[in-house]
């Protein structure tokens, strides 16, 4: 019986469909090559758009909004990651008086809107905390709400049985969470980790609705100054590919690195008592 749900194409079909891919790539190409042409004839893609971009001032500009981003990205993700960590202690305990403010904290800012959160943030408080820290609490309680949450489903994955061992030796839950769980979640954690690191970092794109002098509000301010949205836009997406790229390498590179380390302790836990090649004495 054939394998596939339909017949082979014949020598007809074949010619038929190589035909229709090459009409079909010349069509594509003819009009990517009139889309070219127009935004070539109105200096949108030409050298004259990137000029801006050799300007000292212009390129000094440019560096010192990049550091805004990456410093205004750290200080949130720092401040988010506390935040989740304490309401994430709040939610996991057994006292109905922390449980229950920690669940309401926890879905109210997640459900937000981050453009209203920082609008909120910045009509409420931009008095007292400017443009940048507006920026910055926002994002920090928008993805320490997320995160919250990513660290209770990792030290939910932990098997219960680790938990109910270091109950049955006497140690308190305090104990329990920062000597036995916390330390086994974390490899299940990292990436999710990693991964809202890098969405905290590309939300402070946001930051524009507020002007703050971060990335994405230079470029506003180059695209109405010199009439180069294309060109202007290509050079932050690059700055943000290029973070956001490095970032996503040291995930890959931290989860390895902790499988490794997982696989590295499974030999020796499985090592015979009295087995002294691998290092291991009397049980």
């Amino acid at each position: 019986m054939s394998s596939v749900l339909f017949d082979v194409p014949g020598p007809a079909t074949r010619r038929r469909h190589l035909i229709g891919g090459i009409v079909g790539s010349v069509v594509l190409l003819a009009l990517l090559g009139v889309v070219l042409w127009k935004l070539w004839q109105a200096d949108q893609i030409t050298p004259k758009a990137f000029e801006p971009f050799t300007d000292p001032d212009i390129i000094r500009g440019l560096f010192q909004a990049i550091g805004t981003t990456l410093v205004a990205a750290a200080v949130a993700i720092l401040l988010a990651l506390v935040f989740g960590a304490v309401f994430a202690a709040g939610r996991l305990s057994d006292h109905a008086i922390l449980r229950w403010p920690s669940i309401a904290v926890i879905e109210f800012f997640r459900a937000i809107p981050l453009v209203l959160l920082i609008l909120a943030v910045f009509l409420g408080f931009g008095d007292i905390t400017g443009r940048f820290w507006a920026l910055v609490l926002a994002l920090m309680l928008y993805n320490g709400s997320v995160l919250a949450e990513v660290f209770r489903a990792g030290i939910r994955s932990v098997p219960r049985g680790q938990s109910e061992a270091a109950y049955a030796l006497g140690l308190r839950k305090t104990n329990v969470m920062l000597l036995i769980l916390v330390p086994q979640a974390i490899t299940t954690m990292l990436p999710a980790i990693i991964s809202q690191c890098v969405v905290a970092l590309k939300d402070t794109a946001l930051g524009y609705i507020i002007s703050s002098q971060e990335l994405a509000s230079f470029t506003k301010q180059v695209i109405s100054g010199y009439n180069n949205p294309l060109a202007a836009g290509a050079v932050a997406a690059a700055v943000y590919i290029a973070i956001n790229y490095t970032l996503s390498r040291i995930a890959q590179w931290l989860e390895a690195r902790q499988r490794r380390r997982g696989r590295a302790v499974v030999p020796l836990a499985n090592t015979p008592a009295g087995d002294s090649t691998a290092g291991g004495g009397p049980a």
